[in-house]
């Protein structure tokens, strides 16, 4: 599948523009990094995961945190400004859905 512009993104769903006022409609790769890794830090830390070891098949931190994020299990928002002052936060459910419809998969 080839990858789509950023012009095809934003012309292509107006609905996800409406949505998404600040940044990318999806969830960016730096994003993804920084949330798998707190996640990943509490799980080593003792924190109970949102999904069970079995369906993920590990016991690794940072994979539960990673099927975590990917499947929008988290509880997380995340918050985007921009220089002028404009802020939204955004729910990680929902960037994953978008993600996974403009992308067709998370990154």
């Amino acid at each position: 599948m080839k990858a789509k512009t950023k012009l095809e993104y934003y012309s292509a769903y107006p609905r996800i523009r409406e949505e998404i006022l600040v940044g990318p409609p999806k969830l960016t790769r730096f994003e993804k990094a920084r949330i798998i890794a707190i996640r990943a830090l509490q799980l080593s830390r003792g924190a109970p995961p949102l999904v069970s070891p079995e369906a993920v098949r590990s016991t690794d931190p940072v994979i539960i945190a990673k099927y975590e994020v990917e499947n929008g299990i988290l509880p997380v928002s995340i918050l985007r400004y921009t220089s002028s002052g404009l802020r939204q936060s955004i729910p990680l459910s929902l960037l994953v859905k978008l993600t996974r419809e403009v992308a067709g998969r998370i990154e």
